[in-house]
């Protein structure tokens, strides 16, 4: 069976990663590819069990420390799910990765963005496809007030922040392997930009 492939979905708060990883997912699918969806931090048992540390706000990680926590969640998650699920020929859907860590901890919190490069590089496996959501602040901010769940310890940090991440987004997503989608629009629109992002991809696997 061929090896499966890895796409990414990033952005900051609010711009529909999770609505739009699980369209994308679905439409593969139906494409007739076997498909695995995942998020980051998580994945895995021991990825889960990161997740809440690093998000219920119950400890104030120094920068540095929470950088390391999420690489090291993230291993975990390649060992135990993705790695497998892409050398048993299934297309993995991931609503998070190595990019959040440079945006969220080093534009956000300004840890040495060369240090995530090197971790990131450890962790041994890179994106066939990175797409980048982007929505303007003030949108994203009607859509977390509109789904009214609790806000994690991300989502409380100030605006000041979270500017920092969506310019470091911006800047991630000239890198190769990186489209930009502009996730302002309704949810079929976005949907539409994302499946036109990746038709090289699947054009790679099935031919023309």
């Amino acid at each position: 069976m061929p090896d499966g492939r890895l796409i990414v979905l990033e952005g900051g708060e609010g711009a529909g990663k999770s609505t739009q990883a699980r369209l994308l997912a679905d439409a593969l699918c139906a494409l007739g590819f076997p498909v695995l969806r995942t998020r980051e931090p998580g994945g895995s048992p021991g990825a889960e069990f990161l997740r809440s540390a690093l998000l219920s706000g119950e400890i104030d990680w120094s920068p540095r420390a929470e950088t390391m926590l999420h690489v090291a969640a993230r291993m975990e998650h390649v060992a135990k799910t993705i790695r497998p699920a892409i050398e048993a020929g299934s297309w993995v859907v991931c609503d998070r990765f190595h990019d959040s860590t440079m945006a969220y901890q080093g534009h956000g919190l300004d840890v040495d963005r060369g240090m995530i490069a090197a971790l990131g590089s450890m962790v041994g496996i890179t994106p066939d496809l990175t797409i980048v959501l982007d929505v303007p602040r003030e949108a994203a901010l009607t859509r977390l007030r509109q789904r009214g769940a609790p806000d994690d310890r991300y989502e409380r940090l100030n605006e000041a922040f979270h500017l920092r991440v969506n310019e470091g987004f911006r800047a991630i997503a000239a890198e190769p392997r990186h489209v930009l989608v502009d996730a302002s629009g309704d949810i079929a629109a976005v949907h539409a930009a994302i499946m036109a992002a990746i038709h090289d991809l699947i054009r790679s696997v099935r031919g023309p």
